[in-house]
C-alpha cells in the first residue's frame, strides 16, 4: 500500500533521513531532526511517501507569498530512494505536492534544481514544469 503524509514525529522525521541523505550528502543523522523542527519553525514540511510501510520518497517543502508570483508552494528537497527511481513514486509524490499547494490556494509551485541533476530535469520536464528563470548565488 502506498501512502504519503507529513512527517509529525521525531520518528517520522528520522525515518526519512537516509532517503534525504541521499540528495542532501552533507547532512549528519544525528543533527537531522532538530534541523527539521529548526526549519519546521519557519513553515517547512516535511512530506514522504510509503510502500508497505518502507519510506521510498521523501519531499521538503514551504508555502510562502512573494510580490512576483503571490502565494506558491516552494519545494526544497524532492528525492526518491535510488533503487526504487523510475517507478512512478516521484510522480506519486510530486502529484500530492501539487494537489497540497491547490488545496492552500497557491497559483505556482516552483523549485530549483542544480545545473548538473540531468536526471531530475527531464522528470520535471515530463511533470509540464517550465524553466521560467536562472537562479544566481554566491557564498558569504
Amino acid at each position: 500500500m502506498v501512502s504519503v503524509q507529513l512527517a509529525k514525529s521525531d520518528s517520522q522525521i528520522i525515518e526519512c533521513f537516509p532517503v534525504m541523505f541521499q540528495l542532501r550528502l552533507h547532512l549528519e543523522q544525528a543533527k537531522f531532526i532538530e534541523q527539521v523542527r529548526y526549519q519546521m519553525k519557519e513553515g517547512y514540511q516535511l512530506a514522504f511517501l510509503q510502500v508497505d510501510g518502507l519510506t521510498i520518497a521523501v519531499a521538503g517543502f514551504r508555502v510562502s507569498t512573494c510580490l512576483s508570483l503571490g502565494k506558491f508552494l516552494y519545494i526544497d528537497d524532492l528525492v526518491v530512494e535510488e533503487l526504487k527511481r523510475s517507478q512512478g513514486y516521484g510522480q506519486q509524490l510530486f502529484q500530492w505536492l501539487i494537489e497540497y499547494a491547490k488545496n492552500h490556494n497557491c497559483k505556482y509551485l516552483s523549485l530549483d534544481s542544480g545545473v548538473q541533476r540531468f536526471q531530475a530535469h527531464r522528470f520535471y520536464l515530463i511533470q509540464n514544469m517550465n524553466i521560467t528563470s536562472h537562479h544566481f548565488a554566491m557564498e558569504l
